[in-house]
C-alpha cells in the first residue's frame, strides 16, 4: 500500500531539491529582494503598490483589510512559529543546550544588538522622533546571510557557519522579545485574558502527553488570533505556540517539534519569506539622497547594520577570547571572523519588519527606514563576502 504524502510536505521537499537547502533559500530571497526593487522603480510601480495595499473585497478578519496586512501580520506568524519550533530545540537538544557552548553566541548576539541600537541612537541624536527605529538594525537575516556564504564554496572552517547559525538563534528571540516589549501599544486587557487561556490549553496538551499536531496548530491559530486584537503584535504568537509543541520522542520514536520543523521550514523559507520580501522590500529609489534630517533615519540604520553589527559581533568574539570566557569558533582566523561579523549585518527580514511596527502611521518614514535597510544590508553583504574571499581558508 503506497502511502500518501501531505501537499505541504511534498512541496517542502519539492523546493529543498529546487533550490538545495538553507542556502537556496537564501539565494532565493536575494532573486525576491531585487524583483521588489525593480518593480517599484518601474512602469508598473503603481500596480505592485495596489496589489499589496488596496482594500480587499472581502476579508474573513476585519483587521486585516488588505493583502499587505494579511502577509505581515498573519504568514509572518507562521515564520515566528517556526522560528519558535528552531530556538526551542536549539535551546533543549542543540548547540545551545550548554553553558559552555552558547557563552560566546548568547554574548555576541547581544553585543550585535546593542551596538548597532547606540549607533542608531547617535545618529538620529538630533531627530528624537526617529529614536523609536532604535530596534530596526539590531536584526540579522539568516537567509540572506547563509545564502552569501554558499556563493564562497567549501573552505570555511564548518565551525564559522554554525557560529553565524547559532548566533542568528539568540538574535531571533531578542527580536521577538523587543517586538513584544517595544512595539505593543493599546492593550486590550480582554483580549490578552483570552490569550493566556489559549497559550494555558496548549501548555495543558503537552503536559498531559498529546503528540498529535492538529490540536497544537488549531490552538495557535485561536492564539494568533488572540493576540492580533490585543495589541501585542501577532507575531509572538507564533513563538509562543511553538513554545508548547512537545520535543520529546513518542511511542513511535517521533519527536512532534522535529517532525512539524521538519515539514515547515522549507514552507516558511520557500514561501513566508519571500512572499514578505515581495510585499516589503519594494522602495522607491530617490534619483538624489535626501538632505537635513531626512537623511537621518536611513543614515542611522544603514551605519547601525554596518558598523554597528561587525563592531558589535567582532568586539565580542576578540574580548571573550582575551578574557578567557569563551574561545572563538575553532580554525577560523580573525580575518574571517572579521567577515563574518559583517554578513550579521544583513538586516533585511526582520528589520523591514521592525520598521513597519516603529512608525506604523508614517508610512514616508518607513520607506525611509526601507532605504536605510536595503543600503546597509547590501553593503554588509558585499564586504563581508569580499573579506571572506580574501582571507586565507587556513590558520
Amino acid at each position: 500500500m503506497i502511502k500518501r504524502r501531505h501537499p505541504i510536505s511534498l512541496f517542502a521537499k519539492s523546493a529543498v531539491r529546487l533550490f538545495g537547502g538553507e542556502a537556496g533559500a537564501g539565494l532565493l530571497l536575494i532573486a525576491v529582494a531585487l524583483a521588489a526593487l525593480v518593480l517599484a522603480n518601474s512602469p508598473w510601480a503603481a500596480a505592485y503598490h495596489d496589489l499589496f495595499h488596496n482594500a480587499l473585497p472581502w476579508t474573513p478578519v476585519a483587521r486585516l483589510t488588505n493583502l499587505h496586512l494579511w502577509i505581515n501580520d498573519a504568514l509572518m506568524a507562521a515564520f515566528f512559529f517556526v522560528v519558535g519550533l528552531e530556538i526551542k530545540r536549539e535551546v533543549l537538544d542543540g548547540e545551545l543546550s550548554q553553558p559552555a557552548q552558547r557563552r560566546l553566541p548568547v554574548l555576541a548576539a547581544v553585543m550585535g544588538m546593542a551596538v548597532p541600537a547606540l549607533v542608531f541612537l547617535w545618529v538620529t541624536r538630533n531627530v528624537p522622533a526617529l529614536a523609536r527605529g532604535w530596534a530596526i538594525p539590531a536584526a540579522t537575516d539568516i537567509a540572506f546571510a547563509v545564502g552569501v556564504i554558499a556563493l564562497l564554496g567549501k573552505g570555511l572552517p564548518p565551525a564559522l557557519r554554525l557560529f553565524l547559525l547559532t548566533v542568528a538563534i539568540v538574535d531571533d528571540l531578542g527580536a521577538v522579545a523587543i517586538i513584544a516589549l517595544a512595539y505593543s501599544a493599546g492593550l486590550d486587557t480582554m483580549w490578552l485574558a483570552a490569550a493566556g487561556a489559549v497559550l494555558a490549553s496548549l501548555a495543558a496538551l503537552n503536559r498531559f502527553g498529546v503528540k498529535h499536531g492538529l490540536p497544537y496548530a488549531l490552538g495557535a491559530i485561536a492564539l494568533w488570533f488572540c493576540v492580533l486584537h490585543s495589541g501585542v503584535h501577532a507575531a509572538v504568537a507564533g513563538v509562543l505556540a511553538a513554545m508548547t509543541v512537545p520535543l520529546a520522542l513518542d511511542r513511535q520514536g517521533e519527536s512532534l517539534l522535529l517532525r512539524m520543523e521538519h515539514v515547515l521550514a522549507p514552507v516558511s523559507a520557500y514561501f513566508v519569506v519571500p512572499v514578505f520580501g515581495l510585499a516589503n522590500a519594494g522602495v522607491a529609489i530617490p534619483l538624489a539622497l535626501p538632505q537635513g534630517p531626512a537623511l537621518a533615519l536611513p543614515m542611522g540604520i544603514a551605519l547601525g547594520l554596518l558598523v554597528g553589527k561587525t563592531v558589535g559581533i567582532f568586539g565580542a568574539v576578540f574580548l571573550a577570547e582575551r578574557s578567557g570566557f569563551a574561545p572563538r569558533p575553532a580554525g577560523a582566523s580573525w580575518l574571517q571572523v572579521a567577515g563574518l561579523s559583517a554578513l550579521c549585518g544583513i538586516g533585511f527580514t526582520m528589520s523591514l519588519f521592525i520598521a513597519q511596527l516603529a512608525f506604523p502611521a508614517s508610512p514616508d518614514l518607513v520607506e525611509e527606514a526601507k532605504l536605510g535597510v536595503l543600503a546597509g544590508s547590501l553593503l554588509a553583504g558585499l564586504i563581508g563576502y569580499a573579506v571572506l574571499r580574501l582571507a586565507p581558508r587556513r590558520v
